[in-house]
């Protein structure tokens, strides 16, 4: 990959080259060092009027790699796609106004998944704000309900400390997104360099990491207890690195584990105890493990409504312990019986000092092993290797098949990123990236281009339906300059799938303005673009095309042409719970 990163260097490195020597700087040059010593290694952004002093610093500045996105929301989206695939804060700069609120959907996106970001944008000198001019936008208004904190800088003298505390924010407790808003005259303003590199200590913001070993000795005995558990762990598994104490807890315990969509990789889908993903579109034996189950154990996982289904008919027998770094979100809408707040990493080593296997769940296991055997994900393929027609769950298995497992995937939203969930395998806690709480389209691109740029080593494969790629198909751009090897997969069905899918079963076959016939030829538009461009609609050229894009050691588009007509089962329609799955045809 072109794009390399600038080498990591210590802060102590750091500290030598610049803390000790008493500049006078810039607000510009103060924000670029700044970042920095976060140890940032990759910038996102686009440039602009209120952001130009900025753009300026930067020129001829090598200490982080800066990616010219072709549009803001591609920006974010990359940033979090890097943040995510990193296990880092994800960064990314936007001027003011329309670059700003450009930038609204991706915070959205990153605060309803807990994804970790410093935003960064400008606005009009100080002495204009509030004048509505030009270009004037109040950003941190704007996104009050969408970031974790916001920051309008007032005086250059508050830099260093305000992005020292950002990062720490952003990373910090449930993570998320974090605005600094940078007034065009602060970035022009100089003053004394004196960074902030010390530990930060917030009033009123002290997120506890230590759980309350009495409540973890109470799940401990729940567990012993308890004669049908189940585990339901959610993306804070992945955010927190708890994934090799939550599989030191199931080896231990023998409970069976269910994954939610922000979960997967957390736990081996190839392990015995895994029971796939829970939910609206999830697998039989989850949906009725929850359904059955005398203790559920929540960890890291929000309770969100796909998962649940018809809230009062939710784990009706269940005894509830749910483990959160977010003491917000225990009880917020299930009932909980035993609270556990803490950093879900540190909660399972704790409960992995005492916990001992659930002997009494024996049956139980039994009989979702059964289950689990009888009633896997599965359609009807009826096609030919050379016979014009491809099913989307049939191409996503090519993929998982080909790649073992050890591809990161980034996804857009729909009935695609639903198959993607359901037939590739992971092996490894950020491997999956996806836009869960928001579900936004155009997210699968610039997301994956963000997770190559933090992964350079891996194969990154980014599933797109024929309507979300349109969203960003802009920022192939950057992957032909920056020469960045995703493969984007497009499961292209000439309509909006999922929106299809609703009308068809719960609006009696009226379908109302969703087909993308008219949609480009998505092979040309990667040829325009620089980028390599593959089609195939049978089993031959699938695989054909599918073994070419691997070896292509540059960006790839493929358009996968699929049956346009295919529904994602089983579903649990809103207002159903979760034992009444519709299974479609078996």
């Amino acid at each position: 990959m072109s794009a390399q990163m600038p080498e990591a260097r210590s802060t102590e490195e750091l500290k030598e080259k610049w803390v000790d020597k008493q500049e006078v700087l810039t607000g510009s040059d103060i924000l670029l060092r700044s970042l920095v010593l976060e140890g940032v290694k990759c910038v996102f952004g686009y440039p602009g009027g209120a952001v130009l002093y900025i753009y300026d610093a930067m020129y001829g500045f090598k200490d982080f790699h800066h990616v010219l996105t072709r549009h803001e929301q591609g920006a974010i989206h990359a940033a979090d796609g890097y943040a995510r695939a990193a296990g880092e804060v994800g960064v990314c700069i936007a001027t003011s106004g329309p670059g700003a609120t450009n930038l609204v959907t991706g915070i959205a996106t990153a605060y309803m998944d807990s994804t970790p970001l410093v935003v960064i944008t400008g606005n009009v000198a100080s002495t204009l704000i509030g004048t509505d001019a030009f270009q004037e936008a109040d950003i941190t208004g704007i996104t009050l309900p969408i970031t974790k904190h916001s920051y309008l800088v007032r005086s250059v003298d508050e830099l260093p400390r305000i992005i020292h505390e950002a990062f720490h924010i952003a990373n910090t407790g449930r993570k998320g997104p974090v605005l600094i808003d940078i007034p065009k005259d602060v970035s022009a303003a100089m003053t004394l360099f004196q960074p902030h590199t010390e530990p930060v200590a917030l009033r009123g913001y002290n997120p506890r990491m230590i759980p309350n070993k009495l409540q973890v000795d109470r799940l401990a005995e729940a567990i012993a207890q308890a004669e049908r558990p189940l585990i339901l762990a959610g993306g804070g598994v992945v955010y927190s690195g708890g994934h090799e104490a939550l599989l030191e807890l199931v080896n231990k315990t023998d409970i069976p584990i269910t994954t939610t969509l922000l979960g997967l990789g957390g736990f081996p889908s190839g392990h015995e105890q895994w029971l796939g993903m829970p939910g609206m579109h999830g697998t039989f034996t989850s949906n009725m493990a929850i359904q059955d189950a005398d203790l559920l154990i929540s960890i890291g996982a929000r309770f969100d409504d796909r998962v649940t289904g018809k809230l009062n008919g939710f784990a009706p027998k269940a005894k509830i312990a749910h483990i959160d770094i977010d003491p917000a979100e225990i009880g917020k809408n299930v009932k909980t019986d035993i609270p556990i707040v803490g950093d879900v990493k540190t909660v399972l080593e704790l409960l992995n000092k005492t916990v001992t296997r659930a002997d009494r769940a024996d049956a139980w296991r039994s009989q979702l092993q059964q289950w689990k055997a009888e009633k896997p994900f599965r359609y009807k393929d009826d096609y030919k290797e050379d016979e014009i027609g491809l099913k989307p769950q049939w191409v996503v298995e090519l993929l998982n098949e080909t790649t073992k497992g050890e591809a990161i995937v980034t996804t857009d939203v729909g009935q695609h990123q639903m198959w993607a969930a359901q037939y590739y395998k992971f092996n490894h806690p950020r491997s999956w990236i996806t836009s869960g709480g928001l579900g936004t389209m155009g997210f699968g691109l610039p997301s994956a281009i963000g997770a190559q740029m933090a992964q350079p080593d891996r194969m990154v494969i980014s599933i797109n339906g024929d309507g979300g790629i349109q969203m960003c198909s802009q920022e192939l751009a950057i992957c032909a300059i920056n020469n960045i090897p995703v493969k984007i997969v497009i499961l292209n069905n000439q309509v909006l799938g999922m929106v299809r899918q609703w009308q068809e079963l719960i609006y009696e076959n009226r379908y109302s303005h969703i087909d993308l016939a008219g949609s480009p030829d998505f092979v040309k538009l990667a040829e325009a673009y620089g980028v390599k461009g593959l089609r195939a609609s049978t089993k031959a050229e699938a695989r054909a095309v599918w073994q070419e894009a691997m070896d292509t050691p540059g960006p790839v588009v493929i358009d996968f042409v699929v049956e346009k007509g295919e529904n994602v089962y089983p579903m649990v329609q809103q207002g159903m719970t979760l034992d009444q799955m519709l299974m479609g045809d078996e």
